[in-house]
């Protein structure tokens, strides 16, 4: 399965101001197997236009820095060729799809669904998982331990890869724990990935087993006593260690 990661920077935050977009970035992933640099697609881009202040300290990229870059028009056939037939994976999809369906209607281009089998909307999802939480691309990088440190200033490219990596955490891509997506892309080949996962298995090694300390089992069971307490005697894990006690 081919995915796009993809993010844009613009002059402004919104397209009904006549804002356009100034950079764009997109990382093919391939299987939930990032694909190496030179496989990504990332471009400036000379929007006409000055950044509005706000949207300048974001990404700091100065109208003389974008005056010698070519402009949408000039990128918009590699851009599709690139992006053609993939998922799109972005952080607020509304946002960045309604700057790219806005720069391909000026060019009579049609619309982003033209292009693409589906878009995964990260931050509709993040909502959903962690309802009443901060679900900023920098919380969730926090929160999934996802090294940020290289991004002081918005960057798409850099951007698309932070999320990439908060994409693969949040949907437990952690296939190569498991299974060698080379020896078996099949989903169907059974056998195939059952042969794959024990050869990863072999090649990690025996998983290691840690017992839980008398401390740690003492806090434990003062937390259940505080929770089952609460519940008036309701605790669930309660009655299943009744229920084992009396088995």
């Amino acid at each position: 399965m081919r995915q796009i990661i993809l993010d844009t920077e613009t002059t402004g935050l919104r397209v009904e101001d006549g804002n356009r977009i100034l950079e764009i970035a997109a990382v093919e992933m391939v299987s939930r197997k990032l694909s190496p640099p030179e496989r990504h697609f990332h471009r400036h881009i000379n929007p006409e236009r000055d950044s509005e202040p706000g949207a300048l300290n974001v990404h700091g990229l100065t109208t003389e820095f974008l005056a010698d870059k070519p402009k949408f028009a000039a990128i918009v056939d590699d851009f599709l060729r690139f992006i053609e037939g993939a998922e799109l994976i972005i952080h607020n999809a509304p946002f960045d799809i309604g700057y790219l369906n806005m720069e391909l209607a000026k060019l009579g281009r049609g619309k982003m669904s033209d292009y693409v089998s589906g878009v995964i909307d990260t931050l509709r999802d993040a909502k959903e998982m962690f309802p009443g939480k901060r679900n900023s691309l920098d919380a969730l990088c926090d929160r999934f331990e996802v090294d940020r440190s290289a991004r002081t200033l918005h960057g798409a490219l850099i951007d698309c890869e932070l999320l990439a990596e908060v994409y693969l955490s949040m949907t437990r891509g952690q296939d190569s724990l498991l299974i060698d997506s080379t020896a078996a892309t099949d989903s169907h080949d059974l056998a195939g990935l059952a042969a794959a996962a024990s050869a990863a298995r072999d090649r990690r090694g025996a998983l290691k087993r840690v017992a839980a300390s008398e401390a740690e089992l003492a806090e434990h069971a003062a937390y259940l006593d505080a929770l089952d307490k609460a519940v008036k005697g309701q605790c669930l894990w309660r009655s299943l260690d009744t229920e084992a006690a009396t088995a």
